[in-house]
């Protein structure tokens, strides 16, 4: 209720730039689906079936499955589908952001309703097919990151890499086998990242005696605050000084940059928090923010 009730709040602030996405949107964070639809078919009528219409209907499905309507949530899922890839016949998946949402979503739909229905093999041939069509787009990481969803857990976890880095020097997850770790992805424009910081440094220290370690990847965006196509070198820069001023409990903490964590963890989402046992494996997943007496729950379970 209060995620609902948050929701609706930040889409209320969005309300300058509201467009057919917000107005879905709102109406979903509200429960009302018949408003939702009736929003979508006014904007057909006038605008016909394009990519922001289809970002738009797309969370039908995804507040179906919130609500664990699965039969709805596959029925939206696999119409969005497939007006996505009628698109697709015109364009690139990628010539602009709603497509690649829209469709991005239309599977993280479908996977999990698989899933929640227990049929997990078919929710991860689907995953895995739609990596192999769409691997090099935009919807790489989030369907890397569904796929994680169902298959990480008790997996070796991926080596971690650093083409550039900040912080302490970062151990190899080979080095730090014998102790628990939490992988906590960010970036430098995430909101939610910044207010997890607190969380993870409290629970750094108080888990400090039983070994815990933290290591912080990010990665290069290609644009700051202040500019839009920003140098990788400017670029790094503003990401130690995003670093220093809302991450100083964690200042040590390693944090290597490289996509290709973020391609391989599928951190789609950020924060996106990964715990690792004292054998290497991960333990636990968790694409978005977790509040403290959570995250500490699953903590106590790779420090015994």
């Amino acid at each position: 209720m209060l995620n609902r009730i948050l929701l609706t709040a930040a889409l209320l602030t969005a309300s300058a730039r509201a467009g057919i996405v917000t107005d879905v949107r709102m109406a979903l964070a509200q429960n009302n689906f018949s408003v939702a639809e009736a929003e979508l078919n006014s904007y057909r009528s006038r605008q016909g079936v394009n990519a922001e219409y289809l970002e738009a209907y797309s969370w039908l499905g995804r507040a179906a499955l919130e609500q664990r309507q699965y039969d709805q949530a596959a029925a939206f899922a696999k119409q969005t589908k497939a007006l996505a890839l009628d698109q697709l016949k015109q364009r690139p998946l990628d010539a602009e952001p709603h497509l690649p949402i829209a469709l991005g979503a239309a599977y993280e739909v479908q996977a999990q309703v698989l899933a929640a229905r227990g049929q997990r093999m078919q929710a991860i041939a689907v995953l895995q097919a739609a990596l192999r069509t769409y691997g090099n787009t935009s919807i790489h990481d989030r369907l890397q990151k569904n796929l994680n969803l169902i298959t990480f857990q008790g997996k070796l976890a991926p080596a971690l890499r650093s083409e550039q880095s900040l912080g302490s020097t970062l151990p190899t997850l080979a080095q730090l086998k014998g102790s628990p770790v939490l992988l906590f992805f960010w970036a430098h424009w995430c909101g939610d990242c910044k207010a997890e910081a607190p969380i993870i440094t409290q629970l750094r220290s108080e888990f400090a005696a039983q070994g815990l370690k933290v290591i912080g990847p990010t990665r290069l965006y290609g644009y700051t605050a202040q500019v839009e196509h920003a140098a990788p070198a400017d670029e790094l820069s503003y990401i130690d000084a995003v670093r220093r001023r809302f991450y100083s409990g964690l200042l040590d903490m390693p944090v290597p940059i490289s996509k290709y964590n973020f391609e391989v963890y599928g951190a789609s989402t950020t924060p996106t928090l990964v715990l690792l046992d004292r054998a290497g494996k991960v333990a636990w997943y968790h694409p978005g923010a977790v509040p403290y007496a959570e995250l500490r729950g699953e903590i106590e379970k790779v420090v015994r």
